[in-house]
């Protein structure tokens, strides 16, 4: 069940939030608790009790955590055993598929019999609940939070359905008093209705109407130049739109039931450095690698070429925890530390500062070429893609590309662009037509279209899982 499906849309959401609203603001949390289990239950029951376990020792651990003497060995043997136990569970999921792959295919180079091997499933959301357990034993550990000594509390943090599946990454500072009292009113859960409306059409119109078209351009064997380019723009699209409309429904559904999470994207595609597309893409993310993996192994403080060290692993590090189905993500992680290397090393260097129009197309093209790595299921498939961007397999639009291209893939496209630009203009709109009453009604209005759009397309169609959910 995923947030743009008739299941959830029709059936989940109508009778959680009645519930919800019935219920009393003492039990809201137990509610909020019970309906996210239920919501990872209908996904797979043995998630579920693998989730519900982890919860189990993370809040158990806090409470260790806390009580440890400050300074003492023992407070920190746990603290790492703790984080060391979490990351091993995600290895084992994430990583077990790629290491027996890859182990196979060595042994079968070597002309050793390869052993079988049955595949492990990635339990939907792990790595995001991971990262949100050690997040919170760290900021225990460091008195940045108090300890939580309510269960159902830690655990309401952790399996908040909204957001616990794909982000953003929530940490407990950000809820710690709205899990205690919040609000719960018809300004919030219309802003939050509002908010979700929005996400769904730019997941729905955009990002899934793409999808084929990528999906078309990733499997052909040589692709040409325009084809190859075609789908690495159209992955870019793709890509941001089912991502920050995932964020945008679990910001919306935070407001619907009285939280408040921070914005997950900002305008990546307008960056002007790879350092500002980072500023601006997964913003949860990219400040958690700071916070618990960039700083702890130094950040900044011990030279110039510990500086570079650190970009690099941590930013390889970041592309690893993308994916255990192909090692291109490690490569996707490596490409991005040596480009932020690169343009650390030049914003520190005496060399003239790129202009802005240039550093822009500059930012994005290799962010586009990057995705291509990203998206390739394997190092092959890659290759050729980048052989048919430098025009290596002709030029011109193949036949199964002609085939495949319809309107609809084109009004997504320009959809799209006028969305990632829209935001530009949008104050100066505001400024300028702010008591038009056919600007306020569009403002009021289009959200709603766009649902009853998307709503129709789903009905209409198989359901598309969000791309995060295999992260």
């Amino acid at each position: 069940m995923v947030f743009a499906s008739l299941e959830f849309l029709l059936l989940f959401l109508p009778a959680f939030m009645l519930v919800y609203a019935l219920g009393r603001p003492a039990w809201r949390n137990t509610i909020l608790l019970i309906g996210s289990w239920l919501f990872y239950g209908w996904l797979s029951p043995l998630f579920l009790a693998l989730h519900m376990v982890l919860t189990v020792i993370a809040w158990v651990g806090g409470l260790i955590v806390d009580r440890a003497r400050e300074g003492s060995s023992r407070r920190m043997r746990w603290l790492v055993g703790l984080i060391v136990l979490n990351t091993a569970v995600l290895c084992w999921y994430k990583y077990a598929n790629i290491l027996a792959l890859t182990a196979n295919e060595l042994m079968s180079a070597y002309g050793a019999m390869p052993f079988e091997w049955q595949r492990v499933a990635l339990p939907a959301g792990l790595s995001f609940i991971v990262l949100q357990a050690i997040s919170y034993l760290v900021d225990v550990h460091r008195h940045t939070v108090p300890v939580e000594r309510s269960f159902i509390n830690y655990a309401t943090y952790i399996s908040m359905f909204g957001h616990s599946i794909a982000g953003p990454i929530i940490r407990y500072d950000w809820v710690r008093r709205e899990l205690n009292q919040r609000q719960f009113n018809w300004t919030l859960f219309s802003l939050g209705a509002r908010r979700f409306m929005i996400g769904m059409s730019m997941k729905v119109l955009v990002a899934d109407t793409l999808s084929p078209l990528v999906d078309v351009a990733f499997h052909l064997p040589q692709p040409s130049l325009v084809d190859a380019w075609i789908g690495c723009l159209a992955y870019s699209l793709q890509l941001f739109f089912d991502f920050a409309g995932y964020s945008a429904m679990a910001i919306g559904l935070g407001l619907m039931l009285g939280f408040h999470f921070p914005e997950n994207f900002n305008r990546p595609y307008l960056a002007r450095s790879i350092q500002d597309f980072w500023r601006r893409w997964h913003l949860s993310l990219s400040s958690w690698l700071r916070d618990y993996l960039y700083i702890g192994l130094g950040g900044n403080r011990h030279g110039v070429w510990n500086t570079y060290r650190n970009l690099f692993l941590t930013m390889a590090i970041a592309g690893l925890w993308h994916g255990g189905d192909s090692w291109n993500y490690l490569l996707w992680g490596a490409a991005h530390g040596i480009a932020l290397c690169v343009d650390r090393a030049w914003a520190h260097s005496s060399l003239p500062a790129i202009p802005r129009p240039l550093a822009h197309v500059l930012t994005l093209l290799f962010v586009c070429l990057a995705w291509t790595l990203f998206r390739s299921p394997d190092f092959h498939t890659a290759l050729s893609m980048y052989a048919g961007q430098f025009g290596l397999h002709g030029i011109g639009l193949g036949d199964a590309m002609a085939v495949t291209l319809r309107p609809a893939h084109g009004m997504a496209a320009v959809l799209g662009l006028l969305c990632i630009v829209a935001p530009l203009l949008q104050r100066r709109a505001e400024q300028r037509w702010a008591q038009a009453r056919w600007f306020v009604t569009g403002a009021a209005v289009w959200p709603v279209a766009g649902f009853l759009l998307s709503f129709a397309l789903i009905a209409s169609r198989e359901t598309v899982p969000f791309l995060y959910f295999q992260f």
